[in-house]
């Protein structure tokens, strides 16, 4: 059986937003089923790579502001973010990370409601009340998620995954490996796409 495409995100990103939508149907499309796997920006950017925040990076800041906006224009998608899209994403990789243990097919449908919420809806998703609020539609009982984001184990274990993926060689969100082959950026799903109808180049 092929192996899954394992899908690096940050709730942070915007792009991983773009990512998160466009590798569901790719990966159908070929047989194969989609690992979605926390990151935390603020590791590997700031921590490993040493480097500013994007936002606030002179002249690539100031692209951004115009890319993200046309980005989600190409994809007929609401741009609304969230207090210009600043968001404090520990809380919701944290509920990702419970989730996915004992559901993983509910932890992505969380991920998607958190990615649409911040990003095309306005709702601040920086913390475990507006998470929780966010989940309840879901089945996803407030309490437990809440207990959930301050629990120690799940602390340590989204670290853990942090330090799997940059071990991988994992920077961005979204990235996404193919048998072996990483890829970063959502501008790189057609060549995902291509890597999978190919076999690879």
């Amino acid at each position: 059986m092929p192996q899954p495409i394992e899908f690096y995100f940050d709730f942070i990103s915007p792009y991983g937003y773009l990512g998160s939508l466009g590798i569901e149907p790719i990966a159908a499309r070929h047989g194969r089923a989609v690992d979605w796997r926390p990151i935390l920006l603020g590791v590997t950017v700031l921590k490993v790579m040493g480097l500013k925040p994007l936002p606030d990076t002179p002249l690539k800041g100031d692209y951004l502001r115009l890319d993200v906006p046309r980005c989600f224009r190409l994809q007929r998608l609401p741009y609304n973010p969230a207090n210009g899209g600043v968001m404090a994403p520990l809380p919701a990789a944290r509920g990702f990370t419970w989730l996915k243990d004992g559901d993983p097919e509910l932890a992505c449908r969380f991920a998607r409601a958190v990615y649409r919420s911040h990003w095309s809806e306005g709702l601040d998703m920086s913390t475990p009340a507006a998470l929780a609020e966010v989940a309840a539609p879901l089945g996803i009982e407030a309490g437990d998620l809440i207990r959930a984001i301050g629990d120690d184990s799940v602390k340590a274990q989204l670290r853990g995954h942090v330090e799997a993926a940059v071990a991988k060689g994992v920077f961005g969100s979204p990235s996404f490996i193919v048998d072996g082959e990483l890829f970063w950026g959502a501008d790189r799903l057609d060549q995902v796409e291509q890597w999978l109808a190919t076999g690879g180049w």
